[in-house]
């Protein structure tokens, strides 16, 4: 409201309600949304495929559980934490999250896990995954499709992309970087489907880009964690940008179809100078309409295919170039050529086929959907990925592991156990309105009940995850 004394207008605040505050309350229980990922990650069967192969590390059977402490940490990672010792948020809620390790137990965990550990681990997050896969087909969802031009692709589509994490102290083989900065450069494989993240190997920070025996590696990963219908039962696509394009790793992916796997790659590729001689004769009449993901006309872009005018032989048999250019979006870094001809062109080779619809619109706006891997990557750094708590490599290893498991329970909250906005929403939404609510812990009846705020805005989305989440069959065994 506002007041008016001699000719000025002066606002007088509305003040809030006085509050006195104290640290002595009691029943009451924050981030009470992350009790959702740790039941999930009980019901997916993780907690005890991760308690079976680290069983060897708790050679007394004495003390916490090996495996609980690792879903302990991926909980606490899907959460938002980014330090070990943020596992205080679990630890000092005993009544909701049970018994959590301390910050020394979990530090001697994480060093006592070497390269066969690591390997178990992978193994464990698969044979979940697959669990998941089931519970999500039961409830009539399945794996959703992703979508280009406006129509679904078939199958599964991976997308390998690497990122640089910082680092500012000497951490072992932290090194400079590409762009200046110093740390490592991890490469990592999402499933464009769900934003699972599939596979991932901590590198130095002067690892090259384009090294075919890390994507070949990662790739392999990736593919081990699928489960094995849907392996051997589709096709499945692999999107990279122009570090995917080194002939080794192409070969590999082509070859895996004679284990019965049907990849296809769509892979950036250089603007060489072959390519820009091919561009230049290339007649006008060839260039069609590019397209935007729901299938409309994309201004001021367009595409054709070079197949035929570059010298492919080195390559797959099959394998197509194809070109888009457009007018430059503000901020585009231009070559001199992009700046010459006054467009930028992006250029890109796949091996997908002239018969089922691959015509060369379809397969460009399909391959530009690539772009959404740096969502992934964004939202996994803030899930883990972008930290690396230890001076030592491997431990380093094991924690990227444990984040790509944190990625996966917020994936599959997604698709399990929410609805309409929630189902799409990154983790920093899913933070905010679900996992951090406050709620107030009573007994009675037997039972131990969580009652959250009869005000709070996403209560019935909650509770409904809840319930959801209750009825999901349980793993076997």
């Amino acid at each position: 409201m506002s007041v008016q004394a001699e000719g000025t207008f002066y606002v007088q605040a509305i003040l809030r309600p006085r509050v006195h505050v104290s640290a002595d309350g009691s029943g009451v229980v924050g981030h009470a949304g992350a009790r959702l990922l740790a039941d999930l990650a009980d019901v997916t069967g993780l907690t005890a495929a991760y308690s079976t192969v680290l069983r060897p590390l708790r050679p007394r059977g004495t003390g916490h559980d090996p495996g609980r402490i690792a879903t302990d940490l991926a909980v606490m990672l899907a959460d938002g934490g980014e330090a070990i010792t943020d596992l205080a948020v679990l630890r000092d809620q005993h009544e909701v999250f049970g018994p959590v390790a301390s910050t020394p137990t979990t530090w001697r965990l994480l060093a006592d896990v070497d390269e066969r550990a690591l390997a178990s681990l992978r193994s464990a997050r698969s044979s979940a995954r697959e669990v998941a896969w089931l519970q999500a087909a039961e409830r009539g969802e399945g794996i959703p499709a992703v979508r280009a031009a406006g129509q679904e692709l078939p199958g599964l589509v991976l997308d390998l992309d690497a990122t640089l994490v910082a680092c500012h102290s000497e951490k072992e083989a932290a090194a400079p970087t590409y762009k200046g900065g110093f740390g490592f450069h991890p490469l990592v494989c999402f499933l464009a489907n769900t934003g699972e993240a599939l596979s991932g190997r901590l590198r130095p920070g002067n690892a090259g880009a384009n090294t075919a025996a890390d994507h070949i590696l990662v790739l392999d990963q990736a593919l081990a964690q699928i489960p094995d219908a849907h392996r051997h039962g589709t096709d499945i696509l692999i999107r990279t940008d122009s570090a995917g394009s080194a002939k080794a790793f192409l070969a590999h992916v082509r070859d895996m179809r004679m284990s019965g796997v049907r990849t296809f790659f769509s892979v950036g590729h250089a603007v060489t100078e072959p390519v820009r001689r091919a561009i230049r004769t290339l007649p006008d009449h060839l260039w069609h309409p590019a397209l935007d993901q729901d299938g409309t006309l994309r201004a001021g872009a367009e595409v054709a295919e070079l197949t035929g005018m570059v010298d492919l032989a080195a390559y797959p048999d099959g394998t197509r170039i194809i070109v888009r250019r457009e007018r430059p979006h503000p901020g585009a870094q231009l070559s001199l050529f992009d700046q010459d001809e006054g467009l930028r062109h992006q250029v890109f080779l796949t091996d997908t086929p002239y018969s089922g619809g691959g015509s060369a619109q379809f397969l460009e706006v399909r391959h530009r959907g690539h772009a959404t891997v740096e969502d992934h990557i964004r939202c996994g750094k803030n899930t883990g990925l972008g930290r690396s708590p230890s001076r030592h490599f491997a431990i380093n290893s094991v924690w990227l592991e444990l984040s790509l498991a944190a990625i996966d329970l917020l994936a599959w909250m997604r698709v399990l156990l929410l609805d309409g906005e929630l189902a799409a929403a990154e983790p920093k939404k899913l933070r905010y309105r679900l996992l951090h609510v406050a709620a107030r812990l009573t007994r009675g009846g037997r039972r131990l009940r969580l009652r959250i705020s009869a005000t709070w805005p996403w209560r019935h989305e909650l509770a409904t995850a809840f319930h959801r989440l209750a009825a999901l069959p349980r793993p076997a065994g």
